[in-house]
């Protein structure tokens, strides 16, 4: 990831969930919230509800892959959390790309669209 680093700290997380503006559709959730660096810093979680640990980082690694091909799209300065849903488990790549990337546009994270 260019221009991005990762969210780790639990207490980022708690104030992006508290504080930040989010979109939902059937298989993502997606947080975001200014923190005036110019980068982004970006987190994924996955509850251990939706299945076996290796099911679960298949996940990560699928929307990780999705936002590090389509990162030069999106506008920089922001934390963003995606959480996976039950759905997401079973769909395959096209479905999440398309599904992060209309939760990127309803929230104005894409280049070009204003927030």
């Amino acid at each position: 990831m260019l221009y991005s680093h990762s969210l780790k700290q639990n207490h980022l997380f708690r104030r992006l969930y508290r504080k930040g503006n989010s979109a939902a559709n059937r298989y993502l959730v997606l947080y975001l919230r200014r923190n005036g660096t110019g980068g982004n810093r970006v987190g994924i979680t996955v509850s251990a509800k939706l299945g076996h640990a290796v099911a679960r980082n298949r996940l990560r690694r699928r929307l990780r892959e999705i936002y590090r091909t389509n990162e030069g799209a999106f506008r920089r300065g922001f934390d963003l959390v995606v959480v996976g849903r039950t759905a997401a488990m079973e769909a395959d790549y096209q479905k999440l790309e398309q599904a992060y990337l209309t939760l990127a546009g309803k929230l104005g994270l894409l280049r070009g669209e204003r927030l």
